[in-house]
C-alpha cells in the first residue's frame, strides 16, 4: 500500500501489477482492509455491497479529511460510512447486466498536519476481484443413509454440468431442475462422515456433511450359471425399504462381455428388486456390489457357449 501522491502512470502500473499477481507494499499511515468477500451470491436487483475498513496508524492525520473512494469500472465513486462501525465504509454498487465478476481497488485521500501545515496524501490498495455466484445451495435433504440411497439437494442456479462429490469421490448426479439436484451415495466405507460439495462450471460449492450407514444385502440365487442367450432372474433384497428416489445398487463385473443385465434400482418403499440377467459371450467371473455386508458382495457367474 502506498502513501504518496499517485500519478496516472503509477495507477496503471498498479493495475498491471495486480494482474500479474505482484504485491506492492510500502510504509503507510493507514491500513486499508477489504471486507468484501471474493464471492457474493446473486440477487435479483444485482446490487452488491462493497466494504472497506480504514484503520488509522498515524496521529498527524486530520480526521475530517479522510475520504475513501472505490475505483470500479472506470468510475471513481465516493464511499459512505457504514452503520457497522466508525472505521467501516461501504458502497452499494449495481452490477451491469450480464456481468458475473467485478474488479476494483480502494483509494483514500486525506490530509496530514506537520509543522502547522496540512499536506494532502493518498493511499490505495491492490486490485481485488469479486465473483457473483449464481448457484446457491439451500439444503441437503438428508444427512445420512446407506450406499445407493438417492439424496436430494435444494438450491438455485444448478446446471446439468454440476457433479456432486462425496469427499473426493464423484457421485452419480441427477439434474432435476435449476432448483434441485440429487445424487446416489457411492460405495464408500460405512460409519463415516463425508463432506458433500458441488463442482461445476460456476465453481465449487460446499453442501454439508453426510454419514454413510452400514447395510446388508441378500442375493438370490447366490451364483449364476448360464448358456449364451439364456436368461435367469436375479433378486436383490435389502433390510429396509428404499427411500424416496429409490436405492441404486451399483453392480459391476469383471466379465462385461459375458453378462447382459439392466440397471438395478430398488423402487421407493420396496425392499427388493428382480432383474433378468442374460448370458453373453462364454466366460467366467463375478458380479460385484460394494458397500454392503463386510464391504463387498460377490456373485460368481459362469457363461458357456451353446
Amino acid at each position: 500500500m502506498h502513501t504518496n501522491r499517485i500519478s496516472l502512470a503509477r495507477k496503471i502500473l498498479l493495475g498491471l501489477g495486480a494482474a500479474l499477481g505482484l504485491v506492492f507494499v510500502t510504509g503507510c499511515e493507514f491500513q486499508l482492509t477489504n471486507l468484501t468477500p471474493n464471492t457474493l451470491p446473486e440477487n435479483p436487483s444485482q446490487i452488491y455491497t462493497l466494504s472497506l475498513r480504514v484503520t488509522q496508524k498515524a496521529t498527524a492525520i486530520v480526521p475530517e479529511s479522510i475520504d475513501p473512494h472505490i475505483i470500479i469500472d472506470g468510475q471513481n465513486l465516493k464511499m459512505t460510512k457504514s452503520a457497522l462501525g466508525t472505521d467501516i465504509y461501504e458502497l452499494e454498487y449495481q452490477l451491469p447486466a450480464g456481468r458475473d465478476e467485478v474488479a476494483y481497488y480502494y483509494l483514500l485521500t486525506y490530509k496530514v498536519e506537520a509543522s502547522g501545515q496540512e499536506r494532502e496524501r493518498e493511499s490505495y490498495t491492490e486490485v481485488f476481484h469479486t465473483k457473483i455466484v449464481r448457484r446457491n445451495v439451500l439444503a441437503l435433504l438428508a444427512n445420512r443413509g446407506p450406499v445407493g440411497a438417492r439424496i436430494s439437494v435444494l438450491g438455485r442456479g444448478f446446471t446439468p454440468q454440476d457433479v456432486l462429490y462425496v469427499d473426493n469421490t464423484a457421485a452419480r448426479t441427477v439434474f432435476e431442475s435449476p432448483n434441485a439436484l440429487s445424487f446416489y451415495v457411492p460405495a464408500l466405507d460405512a460409519n463415516k462422515n463425508y463432506k458433500i460439495a458441488i463442482n461445476g462450471a460456476t465453481g465449487n460449492s460446499p453442501v454439508g456433511t453426510f454419514r454413510i450407514d452400514p447395510s446388508t444385502l441378500q442375493v438370490s440365487p447366490a451364483s449364476l450359471s448360464l448358456r449364451t442367450g439364456e436368461r435367469q432372474v436375479l433378486t436383490f433384497t435389502v433390510p429396509n425399504a428404499a427411500p424416496a428416489g429409490g436405492l441404486l445398487l451399483d453392480v459391476t463385473t469383471d466379465v462385461p462381455d459375458a453378462v447382459i443385465m439392466p440397471e438395478v434400482v430398488v423402487p421407493p418403499g420396496s425392499t427388493s428388486v428382480s432383474v433378468t440377467v442374460e448370458g453373453g459371450k462364454a466366460g467366467s467371473g463375478s458380479l460385484f456390489l460394494k458397500g454392503y455386508g463386510s464391504g463387498e458382495v460377490t456373485i460368481p457367474v459362469t457363461v458357456t457357449a451353446k
